[in-house]
């Protein structure tokens, strides 16, 4: 078994994730979102679709980007 590493659940089906050179190690879908999903640089919300970058911020759609000045982004063309 393995230990999740956000909850610390040991549970048989503990999966890994391997991003940006490292090794994650979790028990469910929610707790690989709690730690790896960006954060809206407006709302705070976990973005867990694509979202909007730009400028090196995140943001979860482009009303949020708006908010934070950066007009050029749509959610759909």
């Amino acid at each position: 078994m393995a230990v999740c590493e956000l909850c610390g659940n040991d549970y048989e089906m503990a999966f890994e994730v391997h991003a940006a050179g490292a090794v994650h190690t979790f028990d469910s879908f929610e707790c690989a979102a709690h730690k790896l999903a960006p954060v809206c640089d407006n709302c705070g919300c976990r973005i867990l679709g694509h979202g909007h970058q730009t400028d090196g911020k995140f943001f979860c759609c482009a009303h949020c980007a708006r908010a934070q000045g950066h007009t050029s982004l749509a959610d759909n063309a």
